[in-house]
């Protein structure tokens, strides 16, 4: 009697027969997982979407008086500085200083080959002999004529040429005593020495060299009254023209702050960097401000107007303009803003922001409009600060 087989709901279960048993037990994994899958599907339900909420820190807005402050960098200097040059042309022969030494007045400092110096004295020395000699013939005849004059020997014109002869070698004398009085002083100065006390701030010629005269070759600052000089950009001269309150700090001291006044302010711009030069004198200078030393020269002053202000974390970039995103009703807004220059790290608001309107301070990059947040620990409204330009 030939065997019934019922036929299986199994996919190609007669070719599993068929196959090897190894080759069957894959089939039947794959076909077991993908039932499990199926039975998984069915059963799960869709995932909701939760609107994220993200974490902010923001301030309060509320209008403060603003100190404006600017402050720039400079170097020491003596307020009087002398560049001194021989006064006569010459080799030099001796360097007696060298650079931050103290020197006293009528100190040399440099010295000339004194031999052409000395050799022109002496000609000029010569000279007055000479003329010291014919005057003395010429006072000899003019007597001797004026006895033959008496004795009506020589007529009135030989004696009025005598006179004119001894009246012409007394002023050839007077040159010559003259011209060594100068030749003197010439020689005096292949000496070149301090015309007050002060301190060598500058050698700008060596042994050696060849000089005319006038030619600076030692730079001597005057000890005394002490100054700052700066540099101002062309925007702030109007504006720091105007401030009082001018303090000096030296970076060797900073905790010691000097009072300043702008003695001198530069009415022509720097050619190159364009900033106009300002000299600010320090007449209670201690005596560790010592020269070339660098110094911060702070100027300021209080605003006008109370005015809003927000850090700088808080501004934001958009389509090349400054905003910054305001917290209303649990969500941010993006708020353009024009602003009116910076107080230390704050920038001031020139439009834009009303007071009571909550800034976001911290966390601005992560943010997109209608984005939910919540305020951490509010920070404290904006109370007058002290910026810094530079």
């Amino acid at each position: 009697m030939p065997r019934i087989v019922k036929e299986s709901t199994v996919p190609n279960l007669n070719h599993v027969r068929t196959t090897s048993p190894r080759r069957a037990a894959g089939a039947y994994l794959a076909v077991a997982g993908l039932a499990l899958s199926l039975a998984l599907a069915g059963c799960s339900k869709p995932v909701e979407k939760v609107e994220e909420v993200r974490p902010v820190r923001a301030m309060k807005m509320a209008a403060a008086s603003t100190r404006t402050v600017a402050q720039f960098s400079g170097e020491i200097r003596a307020r009087y500085e002398s560049r001194l040059g021989f006064r006569v042309a010459g080799k030099i022969v001796s360097r007696k200083v060298d650079v931050g030494a103290m020197v006293k007045r009528g100190q040399v400092l440099m010295q000339l080959d004194p031999q052409d110096l000395q050799l022109a004295q002496s000609q000029a020395n010569a000279a007055l002999g000479a003329a010291e000699s014919n005057l003395e013939l010429a006072k000899a005849e003019l007597a001797r004529y004026k006895d033959l004059r008496e004795k009506n020997f020589v007529s009135q014109a030989v004696l009025d040429a005598k006179e004119t002869a001894y009246r012409s070698a007394r002023a050839t004398r007077d040159q010559a005593a003259a011209a060594l009085r100068t030749q003197r002083n010439q020689t005096g100065y292949g000496n070149l020495v301090a015309d007050v006390d002060g301190v060598v701030t500058g050698i700008d010629a060596e042994t050696g060299q060849v000089v005319s005269a006038g030619t600076p070759v030692v730079r001597l600052a005057q000890l005394g009254e002490k100054e700052v000089v700066i540099s101002i950009p062309e925007d702030q001269v109007d504006a720091l023209r105007k401030v009082s309150d001018v303090t000096v700090r030296t970076w060797a001291n900073p905790d010691e702050a000097l009072p300043g006044k702008l003695r001198e302010l530069s009415p022509v711009a720097d050619t190159a960097t364009r900033t106009y030069t300002a000299k600010i004198s320090l007449p209670k200078a201690p005596e560790d401000v010592r020269l070339g030393m660098t110094a911060y020269v702070t100027f300021s002053a209080d605003g006008e107007n109370p005015m809003l202000k927000v850090p700088l974390t808080a501004l934001v970039q958009n389509q090349g303009a400054s905003a910054v995103w305001l917290v209303e009703n649990g969500t941010v807004r993006l708020a353009p803003v024009q602003l009116a220059g910076a107080s230390g790290n704050d920038m001031l608001i020139a439009s834009g922001l009303n007071p009571g309107q909550v800034v976001v301070t911290a966390g601005v990059h992560l943010l997109k409009p209608g984005q939910k947040v919540t305020v951490l620990d509010a920070e404290p409204v904006a109370q007058n600060s002290t910026g810094t330009a530079k």
